[in-house]
């Protein structure tokens, strides 16, 4: 006799915001299923804070303001619920209407890669990430060499562009450029094994 497989459970959002306000530990929320995010390695967390402090000086007094990886992010097109390494808002704050502490606005957002997270940063989050209607840019910082992809929503749809060691980035979304060194200063210690 063959045995059905158990059913999984599947949570509703309103229950992974409960976990999440209990948890001391970041989860990610899709389709039902609730994933814990692992923490990031001295490089990862290194490249996340420069590039936030890169973005922070090449904003200079425009209305935008730079949040680190403790900022919730739903895209309401998808339901998907992360936390991106960074996050840039341009003009108001817009709240997710289930929970007032997640933006559903960002301008541009960042996710430092690693090995394990490559592949899904770079497929299927980005999809999600398409989706926001505010979304100009994406950036994914690469954790082998000093190189910065850039997707930029143009008109006829998304333009990948990339800038390495010495290049400086420009950003659209945000009127300015980044110098690619600024977000490598320190170097990458121990690429092969980043999160």
């Amino acid at each position: 006799m063959v045995s059905e497989p158990a059913a999984r459970h599947r949570y509703s959002y309103a229950d992974y915001l409960v976990l999440e306000e209990a948890s001391n530990v970041k989860h990610e929320f899709f389709g039902g299923e609730i994933y814990a995010l692992a923490g990031g390695s001295p490089d990862h967390a290194a490249l996340a804070m420069n590039l936030g402090a890169a973005l922070l000086a090449g904003i200079g007094n425009r209305p935008c303001r730079v949040f680190s990886s403790d900022l919730r992010l739903r895209v309401l097109a998808t339901g998907l619920a992360t936390y991106p390494d960074v996050t840039v808002v341009c003009g108001p704050l817009e709240r997710d209407p289930e929970n007032r502490l997640t933006v559903t606005n960002p301008s541009l957002v960042a996710e430092v890669l690693s090995n394990s997270t490559e592949d899904y940063d770079r497929g299927e989050k980005l999809e999600h990430y398409k989706r926001i209607p505010s979304l100009r840019e994406c950036l994914l910082v690469s954790h082998r060499e000093p190189r910065i992809e850039v997707w930029r929503r143009g008109n006829g749809g998304w333009e990948r562009h990339t800038a390495g060691r010495g290049e400086r980035l420009r950003l659209d979304s945000l009127d300015c450029e980044i110098a690619v060194d600024d977000v490598y200063r320190g170097g990458l210690e121990d690429s092969a094994s980043s999160r």
